[in-house]
């Protein structure tokens, strides 16, 4: 039988190509954005990458660019509540910050999910949402809360698998089975799943290819 929510397959040599190149051209720090009448003009494709505190977001990132210091960067303290943005190619990879940060003071919370709720439903160029889910814990309610915000927002969402070299196969299939039964409450929720190590590489190359073949 087949199973919903498989693992994006391997992509083709001319799209692994592309991402190639997409990745390996200049990437740059372009701001960090506090409300959204700092967003950047709205005059090409993005994507963004949202995830847990922790989840190994900034690692992602790194991996994806092929720089080690890309994402922390421009997470320094004080800026942990910005959307940052990069530039890639003819692209914007955005980098929310993460949720899910209990010992965060209430205001700012508050003003991170309004300012979250807003980009998410007023962003047009946006592309598709990459959350991250951590494969040693599978779907926290935290998770269903941004999922569900991005069913309302109607943003095409892709769950994206963080530090897969941590969890052996046997917890790995049984993560996914979670991840994939929560998955299908989510109508926002692209139909593929993509595992990754940004330690060993592993689901790298696949992540790039598919953010370079958006249209």
């Amino acid at each position: 039988m087949q199973l919903g929510f498989p693992l994006s397959p391997e992509p083709s040599d001319e799209a692994r190509e592309k991402g190639r190149l997409m990745f390996a051209g200049e990437i740059d720090f372009l701001k960090g954005v506090v409300a959204m009448d700092g967003l950047p003009p709205a005059d090409r494709m993005e994507v963004c990458f949202a995830g847990r505190s922790n989840v190994g977001k900034s690692s992602l990132i790194n991996a994806l660019t092929g720089r080690k210091n890309l994402a922390r960067a421009s997470n320094t303290p004080g800026r942990t509540q910005e959307i940052n943005y990069f530039t890639a190619g003819d692209q914007y990879l955005v980098d929310l910050p993460g949720y899910g940060y209990a010992e965060a003071p209430v205001a700012v919370v508050e003003k991170w999910q309004r300012l979250l709720k807003a980009y998410l439903s007023g962003r047009q160029t946006l592309r598709r949402a990459f959350v991250l889910i951590d494969t040693r814990h599978g779907v926290k309610a935290v998770d269903e809360e941004i999922m569900q915000l991005l069913d309302r927002s109607a943003v095409a969402f892709q769950v994206v698998l963080t530090k897969a070299d941590k969890v052996g196969k046997v917890e790995q299939q049984r993560i996914l089975a979670q991840v994939r039964g929560a998955l299908a409450k989510h109508p926002a929720a692209y139909p593929e799943l993509v595992m990754t190590s940004s330690e060993k590489g592993d689901g790298i190359e696949t992540l790039r290819a598919i953010i370079a073949t958006l249209e």
